[in-house]
């Protein structure tokens, strides 16, 4: 993994966990229903652009080496595994 993707994943890792002890305690406190669903949303696209920075990291780094090595087939079975995990 690159430093800069390391970095920019632990740094958007960060705001999701605080903003999920944020959505734990607006539960805790019965706070009202949408509010606490706005936020869930919110996490949601959160964790989509960390996948998004994650696989471009992948597919810069990791998906090169691997054809480079002559792991074509390996590789692509991973991306397809993704591809079908992110499509349930």
């Amino acid at each position: 993994m690159l430093e800069n993707t390391k970095q920019e994943s632990l740094k958007r890792l960060n705001y999701i966990e605080g903003h999920l002890a944020g959505i734990k305690r607006m539960v805790e406190e019965e706070k009202y229903c949408v509010d606490v669903l706005k936020q869930t949303y919110a996490v949601r696209r959160a964790i989509e652009k960390l996948e998004s920075l994650l696989l471009d990291g992948h597919l810069h780094t990791c998906v090169v080496q691997g054809v480079k090595d002559g792991r074509e087939e390996q590789v692509v079975g991973e991306l397809l595994e993704l591809y079908s995990l992110n499509s349930k």
